[in-house]
């Protein structure tokens, strides 16, 4: 071969090279955009679940610790330890109320009831929330946990699991 068919090949073979690579980012990008949301929507509920117990034990933690530190009786000790019972109150609460609420038929549910208030949070696996749905939702909070409906907020949240 001559030298100017070798270099004709080799500048088409990289050429050829360059597109690939420019076609093989553009199609990635455009990938990763679309899966990206369905990979956040379909993670959504265990991601809650585990971003809320690892918060928990956070706390928990921390609350052991000001356990440890001060002397049964005291004022900070009683405090720690009531924090800590109506920590885990909260959380008895909130996983037999995903419970029921699943067995109303919905795939998934988080509860997320406050400390501080009287709100509580139910986020279902739904692509819609019918008025049925809804007062279904709000009587099994209202009988089990004794929450008022003007305390709760429901969200659907669609999730293909």
């Amino acid at each position: 071969m001559t030298k100017k068919k070798k270099i004709i090949i080799l500048s088409s073979l990289v050429f050829l090279l360059a597109v690939t690579a420019v076609l093989n980012v553009l199609l990635v990008n455009k990938d990763t955009a679309a899966s990206a949301d369905a990979v956040t929507t379909a993670n959504y509920f265990s991601t809650y679940r585990s971003e809320r117990t690892s918060t928990r034990s956070e706390e928990l933690l921390q609350l052991d610790s000001v356990i440890a530190l001060y002397d049964e009786g005291s004022e900070k000790y009683n405090q720690a330890v009531d924090l800590k019972l109506q920590i885990v109150e909260i959380m008895e609460s909130e996983l037999v109320l995903e419970t029921m609420i699943k067995s109303l038929g919905f795939s998934d549910a988080v509860v997320s009831i406050g400390m501080d208030s009287d709100n509580v949070n139910v986020f279902i696996n739904s692509d819609e929330l019918s008025s049925d749905t809804a007062l279904s939702i709000y009587n099994l909070l209202r009988n089990e946990a004794g929450v008022a409906p003007t305390n709760i907020i429901i969200m659907p949240v669609y999730s293909q699991i």
